[in-house]
């Protein structure tokens, strides 16, 4: 039994690893640093997106994700009818809008 009680004693006095308060630090800095730039970039470009599509009107010319250009016809709750090609007109989804262009951007392609 005297053997065991001084391998017990050095154990404690081995140096200890970091404090708790130490780790909390850390582990918030790296919750704080992914919070920046992940989450608050796509939030905002979501965010972005949903104005871009809400504010959405006939007339206006889009890019959609496809790559399609056309002339919005007709506006929907969910889904847009765009006109790509004089008497051509396909009905889309407005999340599948990418970018509304300046007007008389069709005629110049």
């Amino acid at each position: 039994m005297n053997l065991i009680i001084p391998i017990a004693y050095a154990q404690e006095a081995a140096p200890q690893g970091p404090s708790l308060t130490y780790n909390l630090f850390l582990i918030g800095g790296m919750l704080l640093l992914l919070y920046l730039l992940l989450i608050r970039p796509q939030s905002k470009r979501a965010k972005e997106h949903r104005q871009l599509v809400a504010g959405i009107a006939e007339g206006d010319e889009v890019l959609t994700s496809g790559g399609l250009v056309g002339k919005v016809a007709k506006v929907g709750d969910d889904y847009l009818t765009v006109e790509v090609a004089s008497g051509v007109k396909m009905k889309l989804l407005k999340s599948a809008v990418t970018a509304a262009l300046p007007k008389g951007t069709i005629k110049e392609i």
